[in-house]
Order: C-alpha cells, then structure tokens, then sequence
C-alpha cells in the first residue's frame, strides 16, 4: 500500500559527504549492497561484522566498485554482548554518528532450535543484539542529530510479517520451534521495537528518529557475483531465476534500507518497501493498522510488552532522558 510520495533515484542518490553510517552484517547480501550504494553518495560508511576475513573482502569489494569511496571495518558480532559493548564504546568516541541500518540477521535459522549467550539463536541475532546496540549508540545518535538533523536507526523488517497474527509472543520458543515461526517471530518483533522506539524517542523529544526498511523478496541467486561476497552456485542461480516474476536482487533491495537512512522523506513512523511488496522501486509507507506489515507489530500494547521482554534479557535501558531536547 504505496502512499504517495517523491520520486527517489536509486542511481542518484543525494550527497552524503560528512555523514558517518554504521551497518550491521555488511559482509554479504542486503548489508553489502547497502553498503556499496552508500559508499557512492560521499558518506563515510563503517561496515560491521563477525569473520575479519569476510570483513576484509567486503571492504575490498567495495573500494573496487567506487576507489574514491570512505570506508572502514569494525568488529561486531550481535550474538556476544561483549562484543557489541566494545564496538558500541568504540563507535561513541567518535566525533559523529548520522545513522545505523540494523541489518544483521539470521535467513536461514537452524532446524533444531539452537541458543547463543542463553537466548534462542534467532531471537538473539535479529532481535536482542540489535535492540542492545541501539541502546549503546542512541547517545552517539543523539548528539550528532543535536547539532545535525537527520540521525536515524533503520530496522530491518520482513514481507513476511503479513503472515502474523497473534498477539502472544513466547520469544525464546522453548516449545513448538519451527523454523518458519522462529524467523517470522523475530522480525515481528523488530518492527514492534521498532515502532515502540519512534513512540518513546518522540515522547522523550531525542532528535534520532525510527524507521522500518524491508527489502521484499530478494534473493542472493538475483544477485550480481562478488567474490569473497556473494557467489551462489549455479543450482541456487537457477531456481532464483524461476522466481523471477516475483523476486528481484539483494542489491535491489537494499535500496529500501539506504532510502530509509538517507531520504529527507521518510519521517519518523514510516516504513520503506517494494512499491510491489515482494519487488519494485522503494516506496514510503504508514507504519499503522491499514498497513498488513504493521498492522499488529504496530500496536504500543505489543510494542511495549516486546521492549519490557528485551529490556529485561539484555539488561539493557535505553538512555532516553538524558538526550531529549
């Protein structure tokens, strides 16, 4: 349910040059891309990940497709507090910070129901290790959007989330794992956090605001081959390319996560997709009840019950006071 809104270029992206980005997962697939496309507009882009090596190629990638590009690596692994506390602390001593795209995730989860740090493996990855990091960089956020408007933090939702219908949530799946209800429940729950932060970061006036990207159905076999980044083998290109008519590439829908970064458009509350859905130009949306993405993860009864149950796992209090206007 496209709104109207104005025409973006996808080829042409508006000038960046000063901003500073942080993406999560931008060793493969949605994060690269995003990456890539951000590195052309002038922005200093900061690529995250776990695998040094992964981190390296990427990096290399990149500055293949645009030499004059500003890049860096840091270390994060959103399954190890440990690890996003360093590279939070890291990130915060910086002098600014415009934006983060939390696209880190797990596609494929496991088909037997796996734990990292004493959580379920994808509720940890999609949803606990980012709802942690948010809170670590909201100071960060908030400073530079002080002095600069424009700080944001994108979610990575999913097309997916139109299948869900319950209100109940049990997060750590201790009964009942499927591998379907295990990715579809996380990404439920990062656009309920989601849409809770933008009601919180109003209320409080912090001058960061919360959005939603989803990339609709994309797929890596779509996808332009990158050694070191993305190399599907002939079997996966094959039957990617039977979905053409409703698929499109990772680097398509990256689009929707750079739009949703860096498009003075979306405000707060908005939601950015395929103008298709499942594929096409990306597009604004509402984040609200006629929206069939939204229309329960939306909801602040759902939202601020899916804040008290991460707030509790990762210990973690968003500093929401201390940054408002």
């Amino acid at each position: 349910m496209a709104r109207t809104d104005p025409a973006w270029d996808t080829e042409h992206l508006p000038d960046q040059t000063g901003r500073v980005f942080l993406i999560t997962g931008a060793t493969a697939g949605l994060g690269f891309f995003a990456a890539a496309q951000l590195a052309r507009t002038g922005a200093h882009v900061i690529l995250s990940g776990r695998n040094p090596n992964r981190l390296s190629a990427s990096r290399a990638a990149i500055m293949r497709r645009v030499p004059e590009a500003s890049t860096e690596s840091i270390l994060l692994d959103v399954t190890k507090g440990g690890s996003i506390r360093s590279a939070a602390a890291t990130l915060r001593s910086r002098e600014r910070l415009d934006g983060i795209i939390l696209n880190a995730g797990v596609v494929h989860p496991p088909k037997q129901r796996e734990e990292a740090e004493g959580h379920e493996l994808v509720l940890q990855t999609n949803v606990l290790g980012h709802f942690a990091l948010g809170g670590e960089l909201l100071p960060a956020l908030a400073r530079t959007g002080l002095r600069t408007p424009g700080a944001r933090m994108v979610w990575l939702g999913s097309v997916s989330v139109a299948s869900w219908r319950s209100r109940d949530l049990a997060p750590e799946l201790e009964a009942g794992y499927k591998v379907a209800r295990a990715y579809v429940q996380s990404k439920f729950l990062v656009q309920a956090l989601a849409a809770e932060a933008d009601r919180r970061l109003r209320a409080a006036d912090v001058p960061v605001a919360s959005v939603i990207a989803h990339p609709g159905y994309s797929l890596g076999g779509r996808s332009a081959g990158i050694a070191g980044v993305n190399q599907p083998s002939r079997l996966k290109r094959f039957f990617a390319n039977l979905q053409a008519p409703i698929a499109q590439s990772k680097e398509a829908g990256a689009t929707n996560e750079v739009r949703a970064l860096i498009d003075p458009a979306v405000g707060p509350g908005d939601m950015v997709g395929p103008v298709g859905r499942l594929r096409g130009e990306p597009r604004i949306t509402d984040r609200d009840a006629r929206n069939p993405l939204t229309a329960i993860s939306a909801e602040p009864e759902v939202g601020a019950a899916a804040w008290a149950f991460c707030e509790d796992a990762t210990r973690t209090v968003w500093p929401f006071a201390r940054f408002g206007r």
